[in-house]
């Protein structure tokens, strides 16, 4: 079997880039252990791949060693997350994993149910930002023009879990960040032990370390 935390040089196709670089995007991937790939279906960015996350025939399948994915699926209509997922998988080696984070539908209905639709949740660098804001999409910058910011779908915890397994991932952990109202998930393309996993997600889930113990006691 492949050391899954291997040190050596790897790649990871960073989907949905925008105009971020390689840097704080996960703990593990900020390190020179890893080159970064930038593809994104705005050429305006700049990306190294110009292409829909529905479709990365410009990538050859399974040739990343990871995949990063922030806030970008729930850009998809429903029936499109699973293609999405499935081309994720494809590129994928076979000991490949996939970083994922996106809006937590269930903590956003919480925070609905408690203040209201139109009321802050948080203030990010683009402005104060409502439930509105995070189940639809920005909306500042989709009345700018910016239609690529728009929501079409939404995950729960159980939800994301269940379209990971259904792609075929072997190794799948997921996490709620509640006070952020986020999801994230790292799902590795085949089964391996679960302290390597656990390992994984130390190095790639920011705020993991809070709960390492508990992890470790599990495996």
């Amino acid at each position: 079997m492949t050391n899954i935390l291997s040190n050596t040089t790897k790649r990871f196709l960073h989907v949905g880039c925008g105009p971020a670089r390689k840097g704080p995007r996960t703990p593990g991937f900020g390190s020179d252990d890893w080159e970064e790939i930038r593809l994104d279906i705005d050429p305006s960015v700049e990306p190294d791949i110009i292409a829909s996350i529905t479709d990365l025939s410009p990538a050859e399948t399974g040739t990343f060693d990871a995949i990063y994915s922030s806030h970008n699926i729930e850009h998809l209509y429903p029936h499109e997350a699973p293609i999405a997922l499935g081309e994720f998988f494809r590129v994928l080696k076979d000991d490949g994993f996939l970083v994922l984070t996106c809006p937590d539908i269930t903590s956003i209905a919480a925070f609905i149910t408690a203040n209201g639709l139109d009321t802050t949740a948080y203030m990010s660098g683009m402005g104060p930002i409502t439930p509105l804001d995070m189940m639809f999409g920005h909306n500042a910058s989709i009345r700018n023009g910016n239609s690529f910011m728009a929501h079409r779908t939404a995950f729960s915890r159980l939800t994301l879990q269940k379209a990971l397994s259904a792609t075929g991932f072997g190794s799948i952990m997921t996490f709620e960040k509640s006070a952020r109202f986020e999801l994230w998930a790292l799902a590795v393309k085949t089964e391996q032990p679960r302290r390597d996993v656990v390992e994984l997600v130390l190095k790639h889930i920011p705020g993991a370390e809070s709960i390492r113990d508990r992890l470790l006691a599990e495996v």
